[in-house]
């Protein structure tokens, strides 16, 4: 037999060793480790904030704050009625760098105060923060009421203009906004619309929120409070690593029901 088939007919041979030798334990444990590893990477890649070059121009202008001749006007969440006292219109395009849910587990001061107007505060960076892309070399956290932002060295926090950031205490009384506020991620582009406003309520005491109507101010009071009645989510950056994210979870469960599918290796 002339070697050419001699060699094609043992590497058939070996082929075919292998396939009978075919493990899935081997594959399901593989899959299993690299979807937890894959739903690791997309965890810490979704809230991460894009390249400069990838925002929306828009988001290049500072906030615009008017005057408004909109009166007083009351407004229900939960079992409770709210004054709402519009104060300036307001119009803001901005990089969300941190955010939080005011009705989360760990918040009992809103619970406390009675507060169900306060769905979701979002703290922005717009105009050179934004253009500049500094933000990218910052760190961002949310308290309960603030936005709180580090650099490492005194050349990123000097580049960091400390007045082109805002923490909006957010007041939506309609259910698919609130809906897609909650939706926001750290890392989306957003935009909103509403008022400046102050609102109170006297369910048990006497409750009152003011806002800032400065983007000048620092400390204590310098939030603005904000009653929106229309927002968007202009870009969502870390959506493709959310949706890998759901991938690589449903990875694992389908790992893990093939794991326990799989018959006992007997020990001898």
């Amino acid at each position: 037999m002339p070697a050419f088939f001699s060699a094609a007919k043992e590497k058939c041979g070996n082929w075919s060793k292998a396939v009978s030798g075919f493990e899935p334990r081997m594959v399901v444990r593989a899959t299993l480790f690299a979807s937890v590893a894959a739903l690791a990477i997309c965890y810490w890649q979704s809230d991460s904030l894009p390249e400069p070059a990838d925002l929306d121009p828009s988001l290049f202008a500072p906030p615009l704050q008017t005057a408004t001749s909109q009166a007083p006007f009351f407004r229900k969440a939960g079992d409770i009625t709210y004054k709402v006292i519009p104060l300036f219109e307001y119009d803001l395009y901005g990089l969300v760098v941190s955010e939080h849910d005011s009705h989360a587990f760990t918040d009992w001061t809103h619970k406390a105060s009675y507060d169900n107007l306060n769905v979701i505060d979002l703290c922005v960076v717009w105009a050179d923060d934004a253009r500049s892309g500094v933000y990218r070399s910052m760190n961002f956290s949310s308290g309960n009421f603030t936005c709180n932002f580090q650099a490492d060295d005194r050349e990123t926090y000097a580049r960091f203009d400390i007045y082109q950031i805002s923490n909006n205490h957010l007041l939506i009384e309609l259910p698919y906004l609130a809906r897609r506020l909650r939706g926001v991620h750290v890392g989306d582009e957003v935009h909103f619309h509403g008022y400046l406003a102050e609102y109170e309520h006297d369910h048990g005491y006497h409750f009152h929120r003011g806002t800032s109507t400065t983007r000048f101010d620092t400390g204590n009071g310098a939030c603005e409070t904000v009653y929106v009645t229309d927002v968007q989510i202009l870009n969502s950056h870390g959506m493709r690593w959310r949706i890998g994210g759901w991938l690589a979870g449903l990875c694992l469960v389908a790992s893990v029901i093939a794991w326990l599918r799989l018959p006992a290796k007997l020990i001898r």
